[in-house]
């Protein structure tokens, strides 16, 4: 088995809609990104890419290319899982903690689950989401933002016995 990390933050941007875990969320700013600046996405990614040494989000799909502005997240986080599964991985489980003051997480952590579930292979049992509140500090407290931090867990397709 071997185990990734990754971390977004965007500022938020009342012009966007806010998209996490693949879910728009009603009723709150969207967040500044090349994409759709799905910040829970692009943890995810960037884990899973960690996991198997496959670089980073930024490598497979730079902001620099005009080809991924606006881009779904999900769909690239289910780019690059396709790469991990070519590379001869699979995707056991992610946990992700979004850190923010807004929105309320809970209330959409379910249907988040099902959608990165459906794009890491896993289903929703293989994903944990949470919320927590940065308790007024910093940017995040000041409401600026919100970052994301994900853990992945990968392991050899052949090591499942499949």
């Amino acid at each position: 088995m071997r185990t990734g990390v990754g971390y977004d933050s965007h500022r938020f941007d009342e012009t966007r809609p806010l998209v996490l875990g693949g879910v728009a969320i009603p009723d709150a700013p969207g967040l500044k990104g090349h994409s759709d600046g799905d910040a829970v996405a692009h943890a995810i990614t960037d884990a899973v890419l960690g996991a198997a040494g496959l670089g980073d989000i930024g490598v497979l799909f730079p902001d620099t290319d005009p080809a991924y502005a606006g881009a779904d997240s999900i769909e690239l986080l289910a780019s690059a899982v396709r790469r991990l599964r070519d590379g001869g991985f699979r995707v056991v489980n992610v946990d992700a903690t979004v850190i923010a003051e807004r929105p309320r997480i809970s209330p959409h952590a379910e249907a988040m689950r099902e959608r990165l579930g459906e794009a890491l292979g896993t289903g929703a049992a293989g994903v944990s989401i949470k919320g927590k509140s940065n308790e007024g500090m910093g940017w995040i407290g000041r409401g600026e933002g919100l970052a994301a931090i994900a853990v992945a867990t990968v392991t050899p397709a052949a090591g499942d016995g499949a």
